[in-house]
């Protein structure tokens, strides 16, 4: 499956042939299909959102939910028996598992249901489509947060994650790809 060539621009465009009524209908380019083959559309080009750009986007979200999960982040302590000093001792536990969830939700509602967009995502001016430049869906938004998720849960591997923006063609981090979307601009 290939992708169109980016233009001098960094655009990705897409030979807009109307079928009817709407585009990317029919069943193949004749009809709009676009470079990806039968159901995909011949949407608007889209260019590409900026690696800067999504970055300050990124840690503009972070800050966001955390300042929102927060109160749902706290921190007990138990007491286990240290068996080489033989006593009881105290140990603090994180519980961050209903902060998980306020993340996951606030960035898969609002990329689902807000124009492909998080606050951080609608100040830098970007959004996230699918492959073809149109509105991303509901499943598709779940699916590249959990991707998403799961690498951020599993130690460093949340960074590989985001380190494939710098080396692919089309910015896309692991998630995106999973779920067949793109970041561009709004």
């Amino acid at each position: 499956m290939g992708s169109p060539p980016p233009d001098s621009s960094g655009s990705f465009s897409w030979s807009a042939q109307p079928p009817g009524p709407e585009y990317g209908t029919g069943p193949g380019p004749e009809y709009g299909g676009g470079p990806f083959g039968p159901g995909y559309g011949a949407g608007p080009p889209v260019r590409l959102g900026g690696r800067w750009r999504r970055l300050f986007a990124g840690i503009l979200d972070i800050v966001i939910v955390g300042i929102v999960s927060s109160p749902f982040t706290y921190e007990t302590f138990t007491t286990v028996w240290d068996t080489s000093k033989g006593v009881l001792v105290r140990v603090p536990v994180q519980h961050t598992l209903l902060a998980s969830l306020v993340g996951f939700l606030y960035y898969w509602l609002l990329t689902a249901f807000w124009n492909g967009q998080t606050l951080g995502k609608k100040l830098f001016r970007l959004r996230v489509v699918d492959v073809s430049g149109r509105r991303v869906g509901v499943g598709q938004a779940a699916i590249r947060e959990l991707v998403a998720w799961v690498f951020y849960a599993t130690c460093c591997l949340g960074w590989i994650n985001l380190a494939f923006i710098l080396f692919t063609r089309r910015k896309q981090a692991i998630h995106d790809m999973a779920a067949r979307t793109l970041v561009v601009d709004a």
